[in-house]
């Protein structure tokens, strides 16, 4: 069977928390035919099989790290659910009969969880369960926290990122000292055309929140009628 070398998987390393994303993208094309476009990886059988040696192994996640952040940021998608995701073009060829494992994705986002400084592509991840990122230790810890790893964040943007485009916005149109609810930050006249327009709200609370800690933003009022004012 083919293997993998290092070289065959130059990794595209995620960028540092600016405001910038390398996973930004326009709003994408509602032409018919859009489609993402696949790297040439991605029909290549052996990519589908986490390699044993570790600096390939390594390239190989990194690989697949970007693959994943740049699908997500091109579907406008936040999460990623194993038990769905394993069925989508991301994770299945078909014209090659391939399919990423349930445990190799785990593995994939497990590096994405990591911070770079602790060998990962720096956080570009994040389980919604937060027992699912304990260590394995103790009886049947290492297979029962894979199994509570079920749903994770993908951080095209991370929060403290989406925080600078919504800081942008807010000088770029005049904002400071308006009051706009989560609905309308989201789904407004205002916001049509905006990369965050459509975002789950979680996602906008996390970004907002950032704000909230640097003082440039005020959030009131209960989870579906949440409110915020910028300064």
């Amino acid at each position: 069977m083919a293997s993998l070398s290092s070289s065959s998987l130059t990794p595209a390393r995620p960028s540092p928390s600016t405001s910038t994303s390398p996973f930004h993208r326009p709003p994408p094309s509602t032409a018919d035919g859009d489609t993402f476009p696949f790297p040439p990886s991605h029909s290549f059988p052996p990519f589908y099989t986490l390699q044993p040696t570790l600096l390939t192994r390594h390239a190989q996640l990194a690989k697949w790290c970007t693959l994943i952040l740049r699908y997500h940021a091109h579907h406008r998608l936040h999460r990623l659910h194993l038990s769905t995701a394993l069925s989508t073009p991301l994770f299945h060829n078909p014209t090659i009969r391939k399919r990423l494992s349930r445990s190799s994705v785990v593995e994939i986002v497990d590096y994405m969880v990591k911070a770079e400084k602790d060998g990962g592509a720096g956080q570009r991840a994040e389980w919604t369960n937060a027992a699912a990122t304990g260590g394995g230790g103790g009886a049947g810890g290492g297979r029962g926290a894979e199994k509570r790893k079920e749903e994770a964040w993908i951080w095209w943007r991370r929060p403290e990122e989406w925080a600078e485009v919504l800081a942008g916005w807010v000088d770029r149109t005049g904002q400071k000292g308006t009051v706009l609810t989560f609905w309308e930050l989201v789904h407004g006249e205002a916001v049509r055309g905006e990369e965050w327009a459509g975002m789950e709200e979680e996602v906008l609370a996390r970004a907002l929140g950032v704000l909230v800690k640097r003082g440039k933003a005020q959030v009131f009022g209960e989870e579906g009628q949440r409110g915020v004012k910028f300064f």
